[in-house]
């Protein structure tokens, strides 16, 4: 193949192994940004090598073997690692030789392992939120500084800046990059279910740029809640968040049009909905109600979803239990945006006006400013209340509001529709 189309090629590749890579890496030498240096050394090499050899068979411990090579040969120039490893205090060549041996070990280890070691390390308490959300989308999803910035509104120097200060924080605690146990274990796991669902998010309803969804976001924070599913099958919250991302993730499929535009729920075509993933998210549903969990705050929204999932057609959706589920969810997670989904069920199950009097009830919450969903809801329920000239303004709104080149021209076209 051409040279710029291997390279193409490479690059998609690595994307696929990248978080993987970097989880054994860090395990291994105990250093973020060494394991990242280290990755992309392994990139390196591809490129100057794939194009003349094709892609190997297995990719991912191709490009493990070739950063480990690396890590070796760091190893024996220099001796930093020596204080931050038992494994390798000594200064002699025996010193080196068990590091290597134990680095050769590692790469026998299951990387699934490594990957929530990586995003408990990523979610620990020494960092803030805001930093545990930013590493965690950069190491483990690969967003880039921008995607990020994106993501939370914020600037790319910020979430740089961000990004930098958590992998110093990490380095200088000392920080064993493994999943905790005990009551470490619990404190943290709050923490890495709301980033694993923050990742999923971002795959699901892009927050910025030219598409709708991203599925290898949502197919990446699948894979791990299935893999912490695994290792803790009596956390009731970590089925209700598993059952959430199954379920919503059935849908990905007909929410796009052929052309890109969004295709809201109603309209969907529901045989295009994965039917295994619905089974699965079921049953994990069912796993977190039989654990006492029915009212945590995933279990709740995956109940939500999960009536969505069992209505044959969208007539059949049962909107006035999805508005009592809304009731109840608003009671364990009180935010705005939980009362404008609130507001969006009531509109369906008791009619639009009765929306219009509970957004209109948050429309000055702090939160929503600037949020194009905010004006988007509004503008649905003067739409179907029949109040046309207040629905376009609303729309147009919310086109206004929206950093999503997609999103914004189906907002648009709403408002066109309005006449």
């Amino acid at each position: 193949m051409a040279t710029t189309e291997a390279h193409r090629a490479i690059e998609a590749v690595f994307r696929i192994e990248r978080a993987g890579l970097i989880a054994s890496l860090a395990r291994m030498v105990r250093d973020i940004d060494r394991a990242e240096e280290l990755a992309q050394d392994a990139l390196l090499t591809a490129l100057g090598e794939w194009p003349k050899t094709g892609i190997p068979d297995r990719p991912g411990a191709w490009l493990m073997a070739a950063a480990r090579r690396r890590a070796i040969d760091g190893l024996r120039r220099d001796k930093m690692l020596a204080r931050k490893h038992e494994a390798i205090a000594r200064e002699s060549e025996e010193a080196s030789d068990a590091a290597i041996a134990a680095i050769e070990a590692a790469m026998d280890d299951d990387v699934g392992d490594e990957l929530l070691g990586l995003i408990f390390t990523a979610c620990h308490p020494v960092l803030s939120a805001e930093a545990r959300a930013a590493l965690t989308l950069r190491l483990v999803a690969g967003l880039t500084t921008e995607e990020i910035a994106r993501a939370f509104l914020s600037n790319p120097t910020t979430i740089g800046q961000r990004i930098v200060r958590a992998k110093k924080t990490i380095a200088a605690a000392g920080l064993a990059f493994e999943v905790p146990r005990g009551a470490e274990l619990a404190a943290r796991l709050g923490s890495v279910l709301e980033i694993l669902y923050l990742i999923f998010n971002e795959g699901y309803a892009a927050t910025a740029g030219e598409d709708l969804i991203r599925p290898s976001l949502c197919a990446e924070a699948q894979r791990l809640g299935r893999m912490l599913a695994a290792r803790m099958p009596d956390e009731a919250e970590v089925f209700g968040l598993l059952a959430l991302m199954e379920i919503q993730a059935s849908r990905l499929a007909a929410r796009v049009a052929p052309d890109g535009s969004a295709v809201m729920l109603p309209e969907q075509n529901r045989a295009r909905w994965d039917q295994l993933l619905i089974r699965r998210g079921l049953a994990a549903l069912a796993r977190a109600e039989a654990l006492d969990g029915a009212d945590g705050i995933y279990a709740l929204q995956a109940a939500l979803a999960a009536c969505h999932a069992r209505a044959h057609r969208a007539e059949d959706t049962d909107w006035r239990r999805i508005a009592a589920l809304y009731d109840r969810l608003r009671g364990v997670m009180p935010s705005p945006v939980v009362d404008l989904n609130r507001a969006v069920a009531h509109s369906m199950a008791y009619g639009p006006e009765s929306g219009l009097a509970l957004v209109d009830a948050i429309a000055d919450a702090a939160a929503l400013r600037n949020y194009a969903p905010l004006p988007a809801a509004r503008g649905d329920f003067l739409f179907r209340a029949g109040r046309l000239a207040e629905a376009k303004a609303q729309f147009e709104a919310a086109a206004g509001l929206s950093q999503n080149a997609r999103e914004r021209a189906f907002l648009l076209g709403r408002a066109q529709a309005c006449g």
